[in-house]
């Protein structure tokens, strides 16, 4: 694996494991960049992620990446998995006009 995926699975299996997640598991998967990342590295993070996920059988049913929770063009990034069921995915997909996000309008 490439460097990049080494450093994600040394990231996110600490996660998968914590909770625990498992095969059929349906999940959101967020990659944050603190500012300083750019998109293009995160977009590398989410893959690597997204492939140890699919290699566990673990479903990334929805995503989200990009600098969302940041702190001044910090370099670095943060992965978030949330477990999904059909309410959390309804009430993903609702609309939402905040600041922040802005979707399904």
């Amino acid at each position: 694996a490439a460097l990049s995926d080494k450093k994600v699975v040394r990231e996110l299996e600490p996660i998968i494991d914590d909770l625990p997640f498992s095969d059929g598991d349906r999940t959101l998967l967020f990659v944050n960049g603190m500012g300083g990342t750019p998109l293009i590295e995160l977009y590398i993070v989410f893959r690597a992620a997204h492939r140890l996920l699919s290699d566990r059988g673990i479903t990334v049913e929805r995503q989200l990446v990009g600098d969302w929770i940041t702190s001044l063009e910090m370099a670095g990034t943060s992965i978030t998995l949330l477990r999904l069921d059909d309410e959390m995915v309804e009430l993903w997909d609702a609309p939402v006009h905040t600041a922040a996000l802005r979707k399904g309008m």
